[in-house]
Order: C-alpha cells, then structure tokens, then sequence
C-alpha cells in the first residue's frame, strides 16, 4: 500500500525542515548549552489515535542528543484499543509501516504513569511507530513520525 500525496509532502516537508537545522550554526562564535530535555510525544494529547505525530516533530523540533522522548499512553481495558512504540530500521520501513524487522521498544503496558522512555543517543534518523494489530495506526498514517536528534553545539 502507497503513501497519500499529502503524506508525501508532509515526509518531503520534514526531511528538509531536518537538514535545515543539521546545516544551521548559531551566529558568531557563541556555543549552544541547552541541556537534554523530556519531550512528551503528543504533547497533553499524548500517544494516541488520531493525532498527526509527523506534524507534531515539525513543529517542535529540533530534537537533540540526550533528548527523552517520553511515549504516555493508557495500558489495554477491554474497552480501548492497545498501543505500543516501535523503532523501525529505515525510511523505507517508515513509509509502508512495514514491522518486519522493527523493534518494540514500549509495549501495551508500558505508557502508564510516568510513561515510557526513549533516550535519542545518536545522530541517526530514529523512526517511530505504533505497531499493535500489525500496525495499523501506522498504516493510516497518523500513529508514527521520526526525528534526527542534533549536538547540543549545532
């Protein structure tokens, strides 16, 4: 199954808002010294159907090294419909939401209270996806998104 075209210019529009970052120095000589942060995924909506993560990392990125990603979600009832966090190996696995060889890093359970975390140690592209019921909050386009963490001194 393909991508919408607005998925892909949403995937177009992060992938450039990313190198316009990685390539940014700050002005003059001075350095950066932001301190790692928690970022909770979803802000107050938090881990959950129907809210576009892919637009949430535009919006409050840059994500840095040392960064928390903190996952919060309610753990299974009867009544709801489970949630997990998986790392996907690439884009391509992104794009077709394809868990074959992705890694639950967050299971049901795990997004209660304090929520589950994920520390961003290194500058590769780190790909986010809901993957319960062989991903199909994935699938539609709304339960994953990625970053590309930067040092602190970009």
């Amino acid at each position: 199954m393909g991508f919408t075209i607005t998925q892909g210019l949403m995937l177009v529009l992060l992938i450039a808002s990313t190198m316009a970052v990685i390539t940014a120095r700050p002005f003059g000589n001075s350095i950066n010294t932001k301190k790692s942060k928690k970022i909770i995924v979803g802000g107050s909506y938090h881990w959950n159907y129907g809210f576009n993560y892919i637009k949430w990392a535009i919006k409050h990125g840059p994500f840095y090294l040392n960064d928390t990603l903190v996952f919060k979600y309610d753990p299974p009832t009867p009544k709801t419909f489970p949630h997990s966090v998986y790392l996907l190996p690439d884009h391509d696995s992104f794009i077709k939401c394809d868990l074959k060889n992705a890694q639950r890093q967050g299971n049901p359970n795990q997004g209660a209270g304090e929520g589950f975390h994920f520390v961003l140690k290194n500058k590769q592209p780190h790909y986010f996806a809901c993957g319960e019921h062989d991903g199909i909050h994935c699938r539609n386009g709304t339960m994953k998104f990625f970053v590309t963490p930067i040092d602190h001194s970009v």
